[in-house]
């Protein structure tokens, strides 16, 4: 599928340039030139002035590329190319790395793996701009570059850590996954086998247990009711009410709004009644303006933050989850300690990141107060020093791996807590002082529950190892790729009359099938003609988006295929009728078990399970014939 042309305004359109971009086109599947999505340009010398020696360019992206001096490069468009691969993984381990050239008149058509246009867009331009830079001998500031477009990634669908991460999954077990713009949601599969969602939230879970999770007073009285256990409390919508709570269960006590995310407007360990007005303040500030003001009011559990993650009713991994802190060397301040601690790689704050900057508020320099210190005071050299009390990720938090460390006892409890969901994915936050001892032992308490939980934090913690908890999400759907599709039979020319026949043919079979079939000129569900609207591609997705869908057929002509591309990859039947160079890429990433059929004039070529078998064509043997007895072997 073809996007809309980026409507930025190129930054390199002078006639002195040596190299020349043009012709840009982005494609959202297979297409002429990569079986992936893509973005497709030419590459070309401007012929305005001669480029440096290749080895001058290959020794500047070496620098900062360093294996880019390993390989070998046939061309300027070769590196080129290859550059822009490796800028746009954006320092975040992105895993779009294929490309393919191509060459053309006095130019070179490449193609590098894309996802977000505009992404890849920019970042063919800053590749323009450095390669530029270099033949003038000036200075280019990549990481700015680099920095701006991670920016622009995290502001796409694509860019959220915990859809990425599923993404990039879905990608390595070849589940094929795309974005519904109307729903703003993630689909993975076609048709009958399709699972839609956003982040870790699914079509099949309950709305009803996802609400309930966000009613913390509710859900807490829920669980106390379950036997299970968790710190005394009540709600409140005013500060009196809450220093009438306070005093009643006895401080320590925490502070957080009913409805909340994220760890916002939560103050832990509040002692008296000063830092209760505080806590109080800042859990009110977290409700939006048309929220009434409900804060609860609870025992402050002494121990450690820890969140366990279970999917599908199976605890899979567990995470302690450290407060922002500095680390004094005798000399710096406070503000210097977390400048400098923020321009660490690791806080980086992309989707890929182990940990994000740390953020400075009225709540860090309150607790910095607390022990007696500001932004301003310098710290012994090696004293560490906490700069919050909650253990929030967003703010600074340091990720520990946990998983191998959990008490059998524990897990046994976080199962029998995600049993009473019907959510593929839980995060309980919990507070105990040694995770490796079990809860029957007292100090340990659930904080909350947490329906669409992040996940990136396990697969790439700041300390320990990585779990990839992405896995079993997906397995809770598909065992395999192939259980996330259904059969497709692709044609590249197929008659409206044509096609009618064969829907009919196929539902003698199979009664109970839900078809869906494009031609060039109609679109069917069984035997019902649908208007559907927008693009060839946008046809098909709509009828890959059908929940009921059993089988796709679908006819991509040459126009289309140079136009959009294909939406899908992995046919189980290709049926070509005198194909175009073009249209024979549909043979080209099929099924492993697929039947080919080429028809090209008068002679019948047949592939099928690893057998060839070729013959002419009789008279009074339509192609028609041939072509159904091979789908009709197929289903």
């Amino acid at each position: 599928m073809v996007a809309d042309k980026p409507t930025d305004t190129p930054i390199n359109a002078r006639r002195t340039d040596v190299f020349d971009v043009f012709n840009f086109k982005h494609y959202m599947g297979p297409n002429p030139y990569l079986q992936r999505g893509a973005l497709v340009f030419q590459f070309a010398l401007t012929g305005y002035d001669d480029p440096l020696p290749i080895e001058k360019y290959i020794e500047v992206v070496s620098d900062r590329y360093p294996h880019i001096a390993e390989e070998t490069f046939e061309s300027y468009a070769h590196l080129f190319a290859r550059t822009v691969v490796e800028v746009g993984k954006l320092d975040m381990d992105l895993h779009y790395e294929h490309y393919q050239l191509k060459a053309a008149a006095k130019s070179v058509i490449i193609a590098v793996e894309s996802v977000h246009e505009s992404t890849s867009y920019r970042v063919v331009y800053a590749v323009w701009d450095w390669f530029e830079a270099i033949t003038r001998g000036q200075q280019f500031y990549l990481e700015e570059q680099i920095e701006q477009l991670q920016r622009r990634f995290r502001r796409s669908v694509y860019g959220g850590p915990t859809i990425y991460a599923l993404l990039r999954s879905a990608d390595k077990l070849g589940i094929p996954t795309f974005y519904l713009p109307d729903e703003g949601l993630m689909q993975y599969g076609y048709g009958k086998k399709l699972v839609r969602g956003v982040a870790t939230t699914f079509d099949c879970d309950s709305h009803l247990d996802s609400d309930f999770t966000t009613r913390k007073d509710d859900c807490k009285a829920f669980l106390e009711t379950l036997g299970f256990p968790v710190p005394k409390g009540q709600i409140v919508s005013t500060y009196s009410e809450a220093l009438t709570v306070a005093q009643r269960i006895g401080y320590p006590v925490a502070v957080k709004p009913v409805v909340g995310h994220k760890g916002i407007g939560v103050t832990a360990d509040v002692q008296d009644g000063d830092e209760l007005e505080f806590a109080f303040q800042r859990a009110v500030a977290a409700h939006s303006d048309d929220q009434s003001i409900a804060v609860i009011v609870e025992q402050s559990v002494a121990g450690t933050d820890y969140r366990m993650l279970c999917v599908n009713g199976r605890f899979v991994a567990a995470m302690e989850r450290r407060p922002a802190s500095v680390i004094g060397d005798g000399v710096s301040t406070i503000a210097e300690l977390i400048e400098r601690e923020n321009r660490r790689p690791e806080r980086r704050d992309t989707p890929t990141s182990p940990m994000g900057k740390i953020i400075c508020d009225d709540a860090m320099e309150r607790y910095l107060t607390e022990q007696g210190l500001t932004l301003d005071s310098v710290i012994a050299a090696d004293r560490e020093v906490f700069l919050r009390k909650v253990a929030n990720l967003s703010s600074g938090g340091m990720s520990v791996d946990a998983t191998s460390m959990v008490h059998p006892d524990n897990i046994v409890l976080a199962q029998d807590v995600a049993q009473h969901f019907r959510l593929v994915c839980l995060g309980i936050d919990i507070l105990t002082p040694d995770i490796s001892r079990s809860w029957k032992e007292g100090q340990f308490g659930i904080i909350e529950i947490n329906s669409a939980p992040g996940v990136y934090m396990h697969l790439r913690p700041a300390i320990g190892q990585s779990v990839d908890v992405t896995l079993p999400i997906l397995e809770t759907f598909y065992s395999s790729g192939e259980d996330a599709r259904i059969p497709i039979i692709t044609f590249n020319y197929i008659p409206v009359a044509e096609l009618e026949e064969l829907i009919d043919d196929i539902l003698m079979k199979h009664p109970d099938w839900t078809i869906g079939a494009i031609c060039r000129d109609a679109v069917f569900v069984n035997r019902s003609e649908k208007n559907l609207s927008g693009s060839f591609n946008t046809r098909v997705q709509s009828l890959l988006r059908n929940p009921k869908l059993d089988l796709l057929i679908a006819e991509y002509r040459e126009p289309v295929i140079e136009q959009e591309g294909l939406f899908y990859d992995r046919s189980n039947v290709v049926i070509l009728d005198d194909p175009t160079e073009t249209e024979r890429i549909l043979t080209r990433d099929v099924h492993e078990d697929a039947t080919v059929v080429v028809k090209e004039g008068d002679s019948i070529t047949i592939r099928s399970r690893g057998l060839v078998e070729q013959y002419t064509l009789g008279e009074q043997e339509p192609f028609k014939r041939v072509y159904w007895k091979e789908v009709a072997a197929n289903l």
